[in-house]
């Protein structure tokens, strides 16, 4: 497709709405418990994303990679996904994950929903099995930059991005782009933001697509 616009969508809060990927996965892991807490700490400040992301990925050790991305299979998302991401390709604009997930989850839902992957943490394998360490940390920091080489390398200015969010992680890309979506977000990224909704259905985004989209020169 010809890129006229990106639009940035964070995972964990946005795309899936109920409960972190993180934790979706760790329940299938056994150690949901421990993660739950760890990122009720991170929220509070107690801990940094790397401490978390090393809790976390002890739990993946032993597991092979092909019975994670048969989990993901299961993971619950926000209805209207596919109808947003047809929105963008008919209107060309790429949409692109900009997420703290996992790198198999936005992996996985690129693949399925037609969404480019882009960065995340990682947990390192041997041969075809986790082996419980952090092969790659990525921070709020790192999604951030890693949109703006995005669209550097698409040749599309940031005048012409827009994110959807709805966290702390979000805040970095909503202050270096000049239009972003707080959806069903906290006071600290609604703070950042430059509009707010709260839905059940992706699809409500459209209307606020679109007139972002108009905009654009």
């Amino acid at each position: 497709m010809s890129t006229r616009g990106i639009a940035f969508f964070d995972i964990d809060g946005t795309l899936v709405p109920s409960k972190s990927s993180s934790s979706f996965l760790a329940e299938h892991f056994g150690h949901q418990d421990a993660l739950d807490a760890a990122e009720q700490r991170y929220a509070a400040g107690e801990l940094t994303n790397e401490e978390v992301s090393v809790i976390d990925a002890e739990g993946w050790r032993g597991t092979q990679t092909r019975t994670v991305a048969e989990w993901l299979e299961g993971l619950p998302l926000i209805a209207g996904i596919d109808d947003v991401v047809a929105w963008c390709v008919d209107h060309d604009v790429e949409p692109v994950l900009a997420s703290l997930a996992w790198q198999p989850v936005g992996e996985a839902i690129a693949r399925c929903h037609g969404f480019t992957a882009n960065g995340g943490p990682r947990v390192h394998v041997v041969g075809t099995v986790y082996d419980g360490t952090v092969a790659e940390h990525f921070n709020e920091y790192d999604k951030r930059d890693g949109a703006l080489q995005l669209a550097a390398e698409r040749g599309v200015p940031i005048d012409r991005c827009c994110a959807i969010g709805d966290s702390l992680s979000d805040i970095p890309l909503f202050e270096v782009l000049p239009t972003s979506l707080a959806l069903n977000a906290g006071s600290m990224a609604r703070a950042a933001a430059s509009a707010a909704v709260d839905t059940k259905d992706l699809r409500d985004v459209i209307p606020w697509l679109e007139t972002w989209k108009r905009a654009l020169r």
